[in-house]
C-alpha cells in the first residue's frame, strides 16, 4: 500500500478576515491564525483572567503615555499569522493603530499568560516571536507560578532566556528603571 501524502491548506490573514465577514467564523470564536493555521484557543480561566487584569492595571499606572497597553487585541505578525497576545506595550500612536493592528516592529514587550497551554506557548509562539524580531516577551506560568523572560530574538529562539520566581522582581528592557514584583503580577495562592 503506497502511503498517502496529506497537504495542508495555509490560510492568509486576508483569508482568515474574509472568513469571519461570511460568518464562517463568528466573532465570539476563540481562534488565533498561527502560521496559516486557525487554532482554537483555550477559554479563559478565572486565574488567567485575574492575571491579565493585573498586568493591565501595573502597567497603564507605570507607563503613562510613554507606551499604549493593549490586552488580547491582534498583533500582524506577516501573512499568515495573526495572534492576539494577553497583554503587549505598543509604541504610543495618536490614531492607537486605528488604521492597521500592531506589527511586531510597534511591540515594546509583549507578554502571554499561560494555565493549560504553557507547552503550545513555549513551543509555538515563543518561537514565532522570536522570528518575528519582536525584543522581548514573557510568559507567565500559572501553574508553575513562575514567569520567563525571552529577549534577543534570533532567528528561531531566544538568545537570553531567565526565570523569575515570586520573590523576584522584572525590568522590562524598554523601561529599564521600572521594577515589577514578581508576587504582583501572579494571582495569589
Amino acid at each position: 500500500m503506497a502511503a498517502v501524502e496529506v497537504t495542508r491548506r495555509r490560510f492568509t490573514v486576508d483569508e482568515y478576515y474574509q472568513m469571519a465577514y461570511a460568518g464562517i467564523l463568528g466573532e465570539d470564536d476563540r481562534v488565533e491564525l498561527i502560521e496559516g493555521e486557525i487554532i482554537e484557543m483555550v477559554p479563559i480561566g478565572v486565574k488567567h483572567a485575574a492575571c491579565v487584569r493585573r498586568l493591565d492595571r501595573i502597567f497603564n499606572n507605570l507607563v503613562g503615555d510613554k507606551a499604549l497597553v493593549d490586552t488580547q487585541n491582534p498583533l500582524r505578525i506577516d501573512e499568515y499569522s495573526e495572534p492576539q497576545p494577553d497583554l503587549m506595550l505598543l509604541k504610543p500612536r495618536d490614531d492607537y493603530y486605528g488604521t492597521f493592528h500592531p506589527r511586531p516592529e510597534d511591540v515594546l514587550l509583549l507578554i502571554e499568560v499561560a494555565d493549560s497551554s504553557v507547552t503550545y506557548d513555549r513551543e509555538v509562539k515563543i518561537n514565532l516571536y522570536a522570528r518575528a524580531g519582536i525584543n522581548e516577551v514573557w510568559l507567565i506560568d500559572l501553574q508553575a507560578q513562575q514567569i520567563t523572560v525571552y529577549r534577543q530574538p534570533s532567528s528561531n529562539s531566544y538568545k537570553e532566556i531567565k526565570e523569575y520566581g515570586r520573590d523576584d522582581s522584572i525590568a522590562p528592557v524598554a523601561f529599564p528603571g521600572m521594577n515589577i514584583s514578581v508576587r504582583d503580577i501572579l494571582p495569589g495562592d
